[in-house]
């Protein structure tokens, strides 16, 4: 179903002041038609007209639609789709016409669409008695609004438990599909988010790891969740994007707000992390004491200052080794005799 927008209905404030003075001359009427008739002629066609409209002058105010900027309202009559009330006005329309809009008691966890003290991810509120409210609770937010799912735990290629949590940024661009291609095009929102977060972790490991194609093309890469969070992110989008285009909805973007391994294998993995790192670490260490034992025993032969045979050099290299190499700083012992 395509959109319709209804243009040329701002006139709602000359049908208003219309209607109040057609009151304004219902109740001139009765009043002349009490003080002015009498038993023979009581003035029944001057009383009866402002008294029937009196009762009835209620119902055309029903055609009366304020819309603020960045709403819409999608209109329907005896069941048949009649079009969309579009930007800032002051509208009249048919009093008969119903505006339709069924994710208007639908409250997600995102930027001006939750209650303060609202916990969850979706909050269903009571439908309000008063038909203004609700009649307002019906137009349809055009603005840029944020989705915040709550946090997924999702196994990542590795099969590592991961928690995520994703932003999504969006908004209605066709009120005709949002509001009759779905049920509810917020929750249908929701839940698509939370399939395409599935769907696109589990392509990633959380970190670096060897022999993972992230891409789809066959070969490893260094793609993981951890690295290439915009990237992820946006093929997050594009996945979202999809499963909702039937419903009217733009995905602007979606970023990551949360990433971390479940509890259960945190700390398992932060030991892993560490152990990863004092490796690198000593690695490091061990090149770069090579390279000064290299260094001294090239200067110490160049400058003539002391000659080693093979086994005293051997022992030099093991000495400055354990020096250089080791976690504390070394106690030094004075030889008093001979290098012999």
């Amino acid at each position: 179903m395509e959109e319709k927008v209804i243009a040329g209905k701002k006139n709602g404030m000359a049908v208003m002041l219309l209607l109040i003075v057609l009151y304004a001359a219902a109740v001139l009427l009765m009043v002349m038609g009490i003080s002015m008739g009498t038993e023979e002629d009581p003035w029944l066609p001057v009383f009866l007209p402002g008294l029937i409209w009196l009762f009835i002058g209620w119902f055309p105010f029903l055609g009366l639609k304020v819309l603020k900027p960045q709403e819409a309202l999608v209109l329907t009559l005896f069941g048949q789709y009649i079009g969309t009330l579009k930007g800032a006005g002051f509208y009249y329309v048919n009093p008969c016409c119903v505006s339709v809009n069924p994710a208007n008691k639908t409250r997600l966890g995102q930027s001006g669409d939750v209650d303060d003290g609202a916990a969850g991810r979706k909050i269903l509120i009571a439908s309000s008695s008063n038909n203004t409210a609700e009649t307002a609770t019906k137009k349809i937010s055009l603005k840029v609004m944020t989705l915040s799912n709550a946090k997924q735990k999702v196994n990542d290629v590795l099969g590592n438990p991961v928690e995520i949590g994703v932003a999504v940024i969006w908004r209605v661009t066709d009120t005709a599909k949002a509001v009759f291609n779905v049920d509810n095009y917020k929750e249908y929102l929701s839940l698509q988010a939370d399939t395409a977060v599935r769907d696109i972790v589990k392509i990633y490991p959380y970190d670096v790891a060897p022999n993972i194609d992230t891409t789809g093309d066959g070969k490893a890469d260094d793609g993981s969740l951890r690295g290439s969070t915009t990237v992820v992110a946006e093929r997050i989008r594009q996945m979202i994007q999809s499963k909702v285009e039937n419903s009217g909805l733009e995905i602007l973007e979606a970023r990551i707000t949360y990433l971390a391994y479940a509890p259960e294998i945190a700390a398992v993995m932060l030991q892993r992390q560490q152990a990863s790192a004092v490796v690198e670490a000593r690695k490091m260490i061990v090149e770069g004491a090579v390279g000064m034992v290299e260094m001294a025993l090239e200067r110490l032969n160049k400058n003539g200052v002391v000659d080693l045979d093979e086994e005293r050099k051997a022992t030099m290299v093991s000495n400055l080794m354990v020096v250089l190499c080791g976690n504390h700083d070394p106690q030094p012992v004075i030889n008093s005799g001979s290098l012999y």
